[in-house]
């Protein structure tokens, strides 16, 4: 395969440009008639889960990390329209799409359980006395 038609996610995976699909379409905002006669606001597709660049683990990890980004078919969707140029909103939308594989592939650190120190308790205990202490005395008559 070229290396200009492949699309680097990380280490392992890349993904080829053939495997997105774009749609453009009339975009909103500023921009006067432009906007209304030019469809230049892109939305990126790519099957996440149909693709045959993915692993099936990797596939499996993307469409939890990115549920709330994919539908029901498995297809991921981004829409940029933050330029006026329609091919300046297809490389946006790609180096997203890009950005957001990457960080759903990242590995999460395990968290690791720690213990209060015994300052820390011993702290927590004195703050307590001294609430319900104030609040003792509040209780009674004058």
């Amino acid at each position: 395969m070229d290396t200009e038609r492949l699309i680097p996610i990380n280490a392992e995976v890349q993904i080829p440009l053939a495997e997105l699909s774009f749609r453009f379409s009339t975009s909103s905002g500023p921009g006067g008639q432009h906007v209304n006669k030019n469809a230049t606001k892109a939305t990126l597709l790519f099957d996440v889960a149909h693709s045959p660049s993915l692993s099936e683990p990797v596939r499996e990890r993307l469409l939890k990390m990115l549920a709330n980004r994919i539908d029901k078919e498995g297809v991921l969707q981004l829409q940029v329209q933050s330029s006026r140029s329609q091919h300046r909103n297809r490389d946006t939308a790609v180096s997203l799409f890009q950005q957001l594989l990457a960080e759903a592939l990242k590995k999460q650190k395990k968290r690791r359980h720690t213990k209060p120190s015994a300052a820390a308790k011993e702290k927590r205990l004195s703050e307590k006395k001294l609430r319900s202490e104030r609040k003792r005395e509040r209780g009674q008559q004058w």
